[in-house]
């Protein structure tokens, strides 16, 4: 069975999509589109940004949404069994299935972009990459320090967990995790403490658009990151979208989930090479390559 996975932030670089647009009519197609959807040239800052530029959410965000249902949309063998995204890239999974029209699914990647800026303007926060140490001992560490947020928001891949929150709980949690005999704490280039209790105002203002969004059922099942668990419904569906923001990506038991329901190959609809490196990590036997 081929499961389809779509990338989320962190898988951006210049330039990214120049090549599909200049030799893809159906791409250019789709790429002008979002243009004129979004009211700005995003392939502009996509083909030409800085790398600083294209790593601000607002632009990122609709950038990576735009290059992997393209894709997605564009490929005649795309034709999935199941379908996943980490973080951003559950709305293009969504979107690729055919729960919501391109249109519809671009709007909601760049509202959901603009939201979670606007949540990281209004306090200082981050996040941290956590390598070698295991998902038990990281939550109750985190757990342990209760005079800040700080708290695990992706589990990737074992050995490697993120941990989100207060800057002050990041250099708490840092200190505790490396006496625990992590690697390394890695604090990562992010806008803010994005999957944890300071996106709850992202959180509020994405689930307006969400709610008022049409969402269909889409052609085979989504697993989606707050459960790691297959969904068709469209209620269901929307109900794990919103609450995603403030939940942690489960990475690692979402691969684990679509191997045990029949995965036999896994393939990456975006840029980069990201989620790829992770299922490897994750099911070493399973087979995973770009789309």
């Amino acid at each position: 069975m081929n499961a389809y996975v779509f990338p989320g932030q962190g898988s951006q670089s210049p330039g990214m999509g120049r090549d599909l647009y200049e030799t893809s009519p159906a791409i250019k197609e789709l790429f002008d589109q979002a243009n004129d959807i979004l009211g700005y040239n995003l392939t502009q800052i996509m083909f030409e940004g800085t790398e600083e530029e294209l790593k601000q959410t607002i632009y990122t965000q609709p950038a990576i949404f735009l290059h992997s249902v393209a894709l997605a949309l564009t490929t005649d063998s795309f034709v999935p069994d199941m379908v996943a995204g980490h973080s951003l890239g559950e709305l293009s999974a969504l979107t690729a299935a055919g729960a919501l029209s391109f249109a519809d699914g671009l709007r909601l990647a760049s509202i959901r972009a603009t939201a979670m800026q606007r949540a990281c303007e209004l306090a200082p926060s981050g996040m941290a990459a956590v390598t070698n140490l295991a998902d038990n001992v990281i939550e109750r560490i985190c757990a342990g320090i209760t005079d800040e947020i700080i708290i695990p928001a992706n589990y990737n891949c074992p050995g490697q967990v993120v941990i989100s929150g207060s800057m002050e709980g990041i250099r708490l949690a840092g200190e505790q995790l490396t006496a625990a005999g992590a690697r390394r704490v890695l604090q990562l280039s992010v806008g803010g403490a994005f999957h944890s209790p300071f996106m709850e105002p992202a959180r509020a203002e994405f689930a307006e658009a969400v709610t008022n969004m049409k969402f269909q059922a889409p052609r085979c099942p989504v697993y989606q990151n707050v459960d790691a668990k297959p969904h068709t419904d469209p209620d269901e569906i929307k109900a794990n979208l919103i609450a995603q923001l403030t939940a942690p990506v489960r990475w690692t038991q979402s691969v684990e989930r679509m191997v045990a329901d029949g995965a036999t190959e896994f393939i990456e609809c975006g840029p980069g090479k990201v989620l790829q490196g992770l299922i490897k990590k994750i099911v070493p036997t399973v087979p995973a390559r770009a789309i």
